[in-house]
């Protein structure tokens, strides 16, 4: 019960890495709000909580970029939380694989908007309230293409680096106030399927770890930033990669 007696907001939290995190949560004494576009599996996803024992809502929201929706969310969450966020996950995101002369004007703007302005201003909405009701903490959700250049997906890849940059400024801005930032870099991360070779599994050969990770390894990663455990850990980025930005296995 790491998270025991805290409340906490998860945005994108209907699946993948953003539902594992919500259930992490859940399961360590966490209130949940469940946040997400779908209201038919962000009620699965509490059901499910519910049914292990834990505190769980669902609070609808489109991230779409603009300040009113961040807001929106932070007042809706906080009211149902009882009065107060003590932990933000900013999980909520889209990855069009892409490469750059195949992106249009729309759709640059739209992942900005959805991956970078939407947990800005949520951050900006939420952190201010954790100050004033003494502490909290955000976790940021990186990726390792943010530093790894791959050849698809620049556009993503650049969204995931401003958040990054983000956590460090914003660890400076509310850290001493008692806020808490930091962030996950996941490494290629799939949900567990039938046994089948999925093409990802190629981005992990000659790591460490050797395989994809799941959306488990992750929410662990989130659980111990989130918790007292980490209290002295400030604007780090965590890598939960096996390995795929810090090491190169070679065969022999």
């Amino acid at each position: 019960m790491r998270l025991g007696g805290k409340t906490a907001l998860v945005t994108g939290a209907t699946s993948n890495i953003g539902r594992a995190i919500a259930e992490a949560f859940a399961a360590e004494g966490a209130h949940v709000v469940v946040s997400g576009r779908s209201k038919e599996r962000g009620t699965e996803v509490v059901a499910g909580i519910r049914a292990r024992g834990g505190r769980a809502d669902f609070v609808r929201a489109d991230l779409d970029g603009s300040a009113a929706a961040s807001r929106a969310l932070a007042l809706d969450a906080t009211r149902v939380l009882g009065g107060r966020v003590d932990v933000l996950v900013n999980n909520a995101g889209i990855y069009p694989a892409d490469t750059t002369a195949a992106t249009d004007e729309e759709t640059f703007d739209r992942v900005y908007a959805i991956n970078v302005k939407a947990p800005f201003f949520l951050t900006a909405a939420v952190a201010p309230a954790m100050v004033d009701a003494g502490g909290g903490t955000i976790v940021n959700l990186g990726s390792w293409i943010a530093r790894l250049g791959i050849p698809i997906g620049a556009l993503y890849s650049s969204t995931k680096g401003a958040v990054e940059t983000l956590t460090r400024a914003w660890a400076a801005e509310f850290g001493p106030q008692g806020v808490r930032v930091n962030a996950i870099s996941p490494g290629v991360v799939l949900t567990p399927g039938p046994r089948e070779i999925h093409p990802a599994e190629a981005m992990m050969k000659g790591t460490p770890a050797g395989h994809v990770g799941t959306p488990e390894a992750i929410a662990n990663a989130a659980v111990y930033l989130a918790s007292d455990e980490s209290s002295f850990v400030h604007g780090t980025v965590l890598d939960v990669d096996g390995g795929r930005t810090t090491a190169a296995v070679i065969a022999s």
